[in-house]
């Protein structure tokens, strides 16, 4: 009886550990390109802020990183409302024209910044407001669809 409640609470106790979402649902897969686009678009920032050295070309790399993969989330999002917990709010599923629309705003300002870093010399002054243009439309699409 003691090994059988033994047992039973290491169980229970991993899967309390394990709580994290299935890196292969829906969820799980744009978590992971929301978490890329935020380690690329701070490098981005960290250079023109001068947290990092401005490197023309790892910056060109970023900003066409950062291109690619804001396109890729948005699959992510099924059609109806997720079962499981998370930082989406129900919006996103009940305004679905809006969220599509600052997804393309957002996708219209990555491509922006690429282009803009293919023309050299590249100056940090010319990429801020591009950068920021990038940073604008993620905030602007956390405010109305995502739950803090």
């Amino acid at each position: 009886m003691k090994a059988q409640s033994l047992l039973l609470l290491c169980v229970c106790a991993l899967l309390v550990a394990c709580g994290g979402v299935d890196p292969n649902s829906p969820q799980g897969q744009r978590q992971t390109l929301f978490k890329q686009m935020l380690k690329t678009s701070e490098d981005l920032g960290g250079m023109l802020r001068g947290r990092l050295p401005f490197n023309e070309q790892r910056f060109a790399q970023g900003a066409q990183q950062l291109d690619e993969l804001s396109r890729k989330p948005w699959q992510h999002f099924p059609q109806l409302a997720e079962s499981e917990r998370s930082s989406a709010k129900p919006e996103v599923w009940q305004e679905q024209a809006r969220f599509q629309q600052l997804a393309r705003e957002l996708e219209a300002a990555t491509a922006t910044l690429r282009t803009a870093s293919t023309q050299k010399p590249l100056a940090a002054a010319a990429m801020a407001p591009l950068v920021q243009r990038v940073e604008d439309s993620c905030e602007a699409c956390h405010k109305a669809f995502r739950a803090y």
